[in-house]
């Protein structure tokens, strides 16, 4: 092995390891604010539920919450869609880039489970969210592009 190999090889390492570390705290987040939207929507039995069947507190909780929860998914596409453009940009092998496409996939599709709440556990009227539904398009986008890194075009076209 060169020197040059083993300076990329040590590079690559050490990018992997901190995509690790940063998608593992970055899940800290995300269970974290679905910790708390939980508590905020256990007055419901199902979903859509009906404003008026809830106290006005609970309901202040419940919007709080899912403030929260809207605003970090934004944040979290954001710099997912910065990271995979980062990704792609670095001098890494195929392989090596698909290791990281590989670890960030696993990460969107844990996201995924969180934030789809935003549009299942809603009130029965929620006025139309053009920035939520386009924070939904992107993160959709990042997660098919990763998808498409990991499996190849061979593999989507069945070869």
């Amino acid at each position: 092995m060169t020197a040059s190999s083993a300076d990329t090889s040590s590079a690559f390492e050490r990018a992997r390891t901190g995509l690790w570390v940063s998608l593992q705290k970055h899940l800290g987040l995300i269970y974290q604010a679905e910790r708390a939207f939980n508590k905020a929507v256990a007055f419901a039995d199902s979903f859509p539920f009906s404003p008026a069947s809830v106290e006005g507190e609970q309901l202040a909780e419940y919007q709080q919450q899912r403030n929260a929860l809207r605003d970090l998914f934004t944040d979290e596409t954001a710099q997912l869609d910065t990271l995979t453009k980062a990704i792609r940009t670095k001098g890494y092998s195929e392989d090596e880039k698909k290791q990281l496409y590989l670890l960030l996939l696993g990460y969107l599709d844990i996201a995924a489970s969180v934030f789809e709440r935003l549009s299942v556990q809603v009130p029965a009227r929620l006025p139309k969210d053009e920035e939520l539904e386009a924070t939904q398009a992107r993160f959709e986008r990042v997660r098919n592009f990763a998808r498409l890194n990991v499996k190849g075009i061979s593999g989507l076209l069945g070869g």
